[in-house]
């Protein structure tokens, strides 16, 4: 695989914005680019976007409605918020909302260098949406910090925005043309659909054990060396994808049956040739699982995927 070419996980990540945290609490320069017109604004209504001709819109100022305001940061010279409104008071059309995973196609082929500003906007959405009540007393919730903390109005306990780490891993096992990587396909997918394996990350456990036991729960193959590959935001809802690369100690393959219906280990010209058929759609896009199988294949890939 040529190094010109970037792996396509890195288009959320290419192009990261100055977050301008110590601004958060500043009252009255956030005045100050709420009254300035060259502001950009996102509107998110609940969790949701609305692309308008193929493009995400942002807006001046004073063409956003009223809601929680976010401060996203600078991005090429020009400060970006977001303003989270209820559904039910959303502009327009309640259907030409959608959500984030229906753009992220459009993102990548027109407008990669928002990528990381709308992976913040709605990662902030949602927990705003997920964390209603005070976990503590049960309290109501005021939004701090440019919508970047939220404190309890009883208790006045601080609650920040949560992340919770998944590994996703691209197992292997073998040398040169006889390597193999494992692929594995949920019960709850379509027919022909197939991906890198992953699961989230346990209280007390490294990310480098996550992967050995996800690995051995979901088709019993033990796994030793692991090496850290890339990572991903991926607010869908709260998570950070954690990429792995693996080498496993065993071959023999006994899936759970629950989570996963099917695990198969495929030879690199075996891959070819059932994606080039079409007899496997693997991910595509920007999605961490399509740079993980891209980089053990060597080029980018081709035949039918998905998002």
């Amino acid at each position: 695989m040529s190094s010109e070419r970037p792996l396509p996980h890195v288009a959320l990540s290419a192009h990261a914005h100055n977050r301008m945290g110590l601004r958060r609490t500043d009252e009255e320069w956030l005045r100050h680019q709420m009254s300035d017109p060259a502001t950009r604004m996102l509107v998110v209504a609940g969790n949701r976007l609305r692309p308008t001709d193929g493009e995400i819109q942002w807006v001046a100022p004073a063409d956003a409605p009223e809601g929680i305001l976010v401060l996203l940061g600078d991005h090429d010279e020009v400060v970006h918020l977001a303003v989270i409104v209820a559904p039910d008071a959303a502009p327009g059309d309640p259907q030409e909302w959608v959500p984030l995973r229906d753009v992220l196609p459009l993102i990548a082929e027109q407008s990669p260098g928002q990528a990381p500003l709308l992976m913040h906007a709605i990662g902030l959405a949602e927990w705003h949406h997920a964390t209603r009540f005070c976990p503590r007393c049960g309290g109501s919730l005021r939004s701090r910090a440019a919508g970047h903390e939220l404190r309890c109005t009883q208790c006045d306990r601080a609650q920040f925005p949560r992340t919770d780490p998944a590994v996703i891993m691209a197992i292997t096992h073998g040398d040169g043309d006889d390597e193999a990587l494992l692929l594995g396909r949920n019960r709850a997918w379509p027919a022909g659909r197939w991906s890198t394996l992953a699961g989230f990350c346990e209280p007390g456990e490294t990310l480098e054990d996550a992967v050995r036991r996800e690995v051995d729960e979901e088709v019993g193959v033990q796994v030793g060396e692991v090496g850290y590959f890339g990572s991903q935001p991926w607010p869908l809802p709260a998570s950070l994808m954690l990429g792995f690369t693996g080498r496993a100690l065993s071959t023999d393959i006994d899936v759970d049956g629950a989570e996963i219906e099917e695990a198969r280990w495929w030879t690199r010209a075996d891959f070819e040739t059932a994606v080039r058929s079409g007899e496997i759609a693997v991910p595509r896009g920007i999605s961490i699982s399509s740079s993980l199988i891209e980089a053990w294949f060597g080029r980018p890939l081709e035949g039918p995927g998905w998002d």
